[in-house]
This record gives structure tokens, C-alpha cells and sequence, in this order.
């Protein structure tokens, strides 16, 4: 395929936009899997009385191995494509979901739900997302990352409200054996439709005015996803991103979803209507999230992200003042603008991986995510501490808000200038430090 200087505009129904859509279809299935131990709890505890402990262990489990398996996962796709991990992947949640049926054990649980689905769920998390832009789009990746962010908070939308349902009418069995159906009809779907990089059909990246061939397959994935980390740790940008991530999964998975409807319930509000509020957050986190991905576009990414995090800062500081056992415009309002900014610092900080790390971004990217993660567990663990220390959890949302503005500093501070890249080049490969240069 001869290569072009030329700039036309790529069509609207580039190959690229269809594999973004089942992307998309596939990151919204794994995220209803997440949706589950939840509506799981109540079951399980009335059908084998187990301790609500060991059902959380499970949970937790899978949380941990959902971030630390992104970094791995990113590196298999760059070994053996995209299209078997992402198979694989079902395969494992459908697996794991359908042997959760004829557990009767708790420490089955945590091997069937807490292992394999973690693993399988981890293997489709954000890094999945992060591949797929960087391969197949040149424009637009920031909008497509934030389409593709907003899809797993967009799967536990569609399917809790189902998934519930099925388990009220129908017990918590042939709940999992939809969710395992549907991972094995995406499985399907996924085998016909997702291609692994543009080259193999002849095409150009989305808006990209040359051909781009695509890369011989990285070995040793383990080793890479290591090779990485150890390199892009001697950089500045890598720990300011990773802290800052950090600091975005302890003010909103860690907190918001798992202690935000305990804490409403404190003043007085019922736990349905909290729940309601949460899952309103989960609307205008679609909205928010595509658009930030429009914003990543146009503006400068860190002082994006910067943003994000104050003005989140200000509505945790703020929600002690409007807690109340009614659902006030205070209180909405709180609603639609966090919604509108939890998700809203996934798109920079991808695009800011992408900017210093090069080739190796989804890699890095995972690895932030498992700071991610942990900043989620340390929250989700520490507001439960800080509730039976100080019967409430007002000095909880003060903490986060001043974290929040840390986070807006350390975002400042990723230098501008001179980017530095982590790549493992093929030819060679050896891990390397450089300034534009490749092995």
C-alpha cells in the first residue's frame, strides 16, 4: 500500500466508526457485570447465609484484579491482537458467571465471581478502549475515548434495572445466565465485526493522511506490561497522573458508589431514593464524559483535567450543607453536576498517557487505572473507618474535596514541554527512555 501526503476528509462510514460501536457494545456488557454483586447480596445471604463479609470479599477481589489486570491485558492485544483477548475475555466472564450459578460455597464465589470475572472484566476495562482509539482513529480520539468511557457506566444503566427485575420475579440464577448469554453473543458479534488495526483491510486510521502498517505483535506480554511500568516510573508525568487517578477513583467509585446512599440515609433519606440519585449521577456521566472527550479535542488536556477536579472539589466540600431526607434543588443539582464530572477525567488523562508515553500509552493508561482502583478501595474502606469513628461522614466529604484540589495541582504540574516516551521496540526489544528518539 503506497503511502499519500494527501489530507482528504475520512468518510462517515469508515470501517473505524463500526469497530468503535462494537467496542462500545462490549465495554457496556462487561460493565453490567459490575452491576451484580450489589443485587447479589440480599440473595445469596438468604439462600446460604453467608456473612455479608465473605459475599464482599468476592466483590473485592474482583475490584483489585479488575485494575491490575488492565496493564496485562493491553500488552496481550499488542501480542496476539485485539480481537482474541477481547474473545478470550467473554469467554472467561461468561464462564465465571454461569459456574456462579452452581456454587455452594462462598469461597466459590470469590473464585468463580471475584477470579475469573474480574480477570475477564479487567481484560475489558478502559485499556480496551484506549487500543482500539489509538489503532484505528487519528481525529477525534478524545471524543471517541470519552464514547467509549461512558459505555460501562451506560451498561449498568441498561441491565441493573432488567437485572433486578429478574432477580425479584425470577431468583438470582437466571439473572447470571443473561448476563452470560450476552456476553457470548457479543462474543459473536465480536468475532464478525471487530478488526484489530486498519492495515490488515488496507485502510488508513480515521482522518490519518497516510497508510500506517501495522506493527509486528510485541512478545512476552508479562514482561512488556513490567518493562513498561519500570520505565515510565522514572518519569514525572507517570506518578503526577497516577496520583492524581488515584485521588479520581477515591472521590467517585470509592465513595460516592459505595457510601453515598448510607450516607443520604443518615439524614433521614430512604435508600431507594438514594439510589435513584445515584443512578441519575450515571446518566450525566454519559454526557459528561462524551463531552469531555469532545473538550480533549480542543483545549489543552491538563488544564482540562484541572478543572474537572476543582469544581468537583467544591460539590464535595458543598454536600454536607445540602444533605437533607428530601430530594431538594440543592440536592439535584448536586446530582447533575457531578454526574456531568465523574467520569469527565478519563479522556485527558488517556490523552495526556498518550502524550508522554508514546506507543506504550494503553499500557501506562492501564497502570494508572490500578492506581485508580486502589485510590477506590482505600476510600471504600476508610469512609466506612471514618463513619463508626465519627458517626458521619461530613469530615469524609471535606478530606476528598481537599484531595480533589491537590488533584487539580498535581494535573498543573505534568510538564508541558520535551514529552518523554516509554517504548519496547520490536527490532530490539529493550525498554527504552527517550525524547522522540526509537529503539
Amino acid at each position: 500500500m503506497p503511502h499519500t501526503t494527501a489530507n482528504p476528509r475520512s468518510r462517515p462510514g469508515h470501517r473505524a466508526w463500526w469497530v468503535a460501536a462494537v467496542t462500545a457494545t462490549t465495554i457496556v456488557v462487561a460493565g453490567a457485570f459490575s452491576t451484580m454483586p450489589g443485587v447479589l447480596q440480599g440473595p445469596l445471604q438468604s439462600d446460604f447465609h453467608w456473612s455479608r463479609g465473605s459475599i464482599g470479599l468476592a466483590a473485592s477481589v474482583n475490584m483489585v484484579l479488575y485494575g491490575l489486570t488492565a496493564p496485562f491485558a493491553a500488552a496481550l492485544m499488542d501480542r496476539f491482537g485485539v480481537r482474541r483477548v477481547v474473545l478470550a475475555a467473554l469467554g472467561v466472564v461468561a464462564g465465571g458467571a454461569l459456574l456462579t450459578t452452581v456454587m455452594d460455597a462462598a469461597w466459590q464465589f470469590t473464585l468463580f465471581w471475584g477470579l475469573l470475572v474480574g480477570l475477564g472484566t479487567g481484560c475489558l476495562a478502559m485499556t480496551l478502549a484506549t487500543t482500539v482509539a489509538n489503532r484505528w482513529f487519528t481525529e477525534r480520539r478524545g471524543l471517541v475515548t470519552g464514547i467509549l468511557a461512558s459505555a460501562g457506566v451506560l451498561g449498568q444503566m441498561v441491565f441493573l434495572p432488567a437485572l433486578s427485575w429478574t432477580v425479584d420475579h425470577h431468583d438470582w440464577r437466571p439473572a447470571l445466565v443473561t448476563l452470560a448469554l450476552a456476553a457470548l453473543a457479543t462474543a459473536l458479534l465480536v468475532r464478525l465485526a471487530l478488526g484489530d488495526h486498519p492495515a490488515d483491510t488496507g485502510e488508513r486510521p480515521y482522518g490519518s493522511p497516510v497508510f500506517v502498517p501495522r506493527p509486528p505483535p510485541v512478545p512476552g506480554a508479562a514482561r512488556r506490561a513490567l518493562t513498561v511500568l519500570s520505565a515510565a516510573a522514572r518519569t514525572a508525568p507517570f506518578w503526577l497522573l497516577a496520583a492524581a487517578f488515584a485521588i479520581c477513583g477515591a472521590s467517585t467509585n470509592g465513595i460516592m458508589w459505595t457510601h453515598f446512599a448510607p450516607a443520604a440515609h443518615d439524614h433521614g433519606m430512604p435508600v431507594t431514593t438514594a439510589s435513584t440519585l445515584l443512578a441519575l449521577i450515571g446518566v450525566f456521566n454519559v454526557v459528561g464524559t462524551v463531552a469531555a472527550g469532545w473538550l480533549t479535542d480542543r483545549v489543552d488536556a491538563r488544564r482540562l483535567l484541572a478543572v474537572v477536579f476543582a469544581l468537583r472539589g467544591l460539590l464535595l466540600v458543598a454536600l454536607p450543607l445540602i444533605m437533607s431526607s428530601t430530594v431538594t434543588p440543592p440536592m439535584l443539582a448536586f446530582v447533575v453536576l457531578f454526574g456531568l464530572l465523574d467520569l469527565a477525567t478519563v479522556p485527558p488523562v488517556i490523552a495526556l498517557c498518550r502524550r508522554f508515553h508514546g506507543a506504550d500509552s494503553a499500557v501506562v493508561f492501564g497502570w494508572t487505572s490500578a492506581a485508580h482502583q486502589v485510590g477506590a478501595a482505600l476510600a471504600a474502606f476508610l469512609g466506612g473507618v471514618a463513619r463508626d469513628t465519627f458517626a458521619g461522614y461530613d469530615p469524609v466529604w471535606v478530606v476528598l474535596g481537599a484531595a480533589c484540589a491537590a488533584a487539580a495541582l498535581l494535573a498543573l504540574t505534568v510538564r508541558r514541554a520535551g514529552p518523554r516516551t516509554t517504548a519496547v521496540s520490536p527490532p530490539c526489544g529493550k525498554a527504552v527512555v527517550t525524547r522522540g528518539a526509537r529503539c
